[in-house]
């Protein structure tokens, strides 16, 4: 190991200390929501809330990890919910439409949340231009073509199965929670052990520093995008599940401020080169319990959304704070 490596070794631990202590903050915060929202509505508890709390938190989550996939390198996914919208829509249509068994129409719907997160990255690598232009324009052509694909009808008339397993319980436990647990531990097996998550990370740390080490910065870039487009269409999928049906109006812009909240809040950097997926679970389960708890108080939504958009400021604040932070150190090192 160099000099250099041992002086950052500290520094780097120093901050992931942090990034723990942060998350036990965070975890915190969520049981005195729990215990308020408790004390005050004691539906709050029952086991048809926490069914539904936990269908709910299952597809925050994995909104979380899509954009999370992308922050990694530094950049981010505007599109993550017209991705997710064109999903729903074409599960539904491969279903009702042209009549395709379920799981082909997984595949189909898998492998167009992943045909567009790659355009996403390869238009990002090949013209230079910052992810957020790039995904922002895309985000209105995906839900723009879509809807007029569609012409916004809804397709209801699903197979029975897919609302089944929406429906189905495993004690209070939706099987949905369980597949974005398991999506969270693949992607903690891919940040800590592989040499892609390392790629990706090193990518989003410094740059210049990874392309002159041998890493393929472009290729960690689309192959980040492209897995984000996945997720993307999985939270998509949920979604149709959940519902039974195929709403074009799922997604969009309301999926927006969620992809960010967990991530942030969970102690993923902005600026790129760190990642918590155990971080990102914490602030999904935060968004979704105040919008749960919102419910079941019968407050209206319009509140969750100033909620949040406080929680968000907050957490770029925070965000902001850990990146001066970790180039003080940096500094400061012999």
């Amino acid at each position: 190991m160099s000099e250099e490596a041992i002086s950052e070794a500290p520094a780097a631990r120093r901050f992931k200390i942090g990034a723990l202590s942060g998350q036990f903050g965070l975890a915190v915060i969520i049981l005195v929501f729990w215990a308020v929202f408790s004390f005050h509505a004691p539906g709050f508890l029952s086991s048809f809330n926490i069914f539904n709390l936990g269908r709910a938190l299952a597809v925050d989550i994995i909104i979380g990890f899509s954009q999370m996939v992308v922050l990694a390198t530094g950049g981010m996914n505007l599109a993550v919910g017209s991705i997710g919208v064109c999903a729903v829509m074409t599960s539904g249509y491969l279903m009702q439409t042209l009549g395709l068994p379920v799981w082909v129409a997984v595949i189909g719907s898998l492998a167009l949340g992943g045909a567009l997160g790659w355009l996403n990255g390869f238009a990002i690598v090949r013209t230079g231009v910052n992810s957020f232009i790039i995904t922002l324009a895309s985000a209105n052509l995906f839900s723009g073509g879509m809807l007029i694909l569609t012409r916004a009808v809804p397709l209801n008339a699903l197979p029975f199965s897919v609302g089944a397993f929406g429906r189905m319980k495993l004690g209070f436990v939706s099987p949905m929670l369980l597949i974005a647990l398991a999506l969270g531990v693949a992607l903690f097996i891919l940040f800590r052990y592989s040499v892609l998550g390392k790629q990706i990370l090193a990518a989003g740390a410094n740059t210049r520093a990874a392309a002159m080490s041998a890493v393929p910065t472009g290729r960690v870039i689309v192959i980040a995008h492209t897995l984000s487009g996945v997720l993307a269409a999985v939270a998509g999928l949920l979604v149709v599940a959940r519902l039974g049906a195929a709403m074009p109006a799922v997604g969009g812009e309301d999926w927006l401020l969620p992809s960010f909240l967990g991530p942030v809040l969970g102690g993923t950097l902005l600026s790129g080169g760190f990642v918590s997926v155990i971080g990102t679970v914490l602030g999904a389960l935060l968004v979704s319990t105040i919008r749960s708890g919102l419910l079941v108080l019968q407050i209206g939504t319009f509140w969750l959304q100033l909620f949040l958009g406080l929680i968000l400021l907050f957490a770029v604040l925070v965000d902001r704070y850990r990146g001066l932070y970790v180039e003080r150190q940096k500094i400061a090192r012999p």
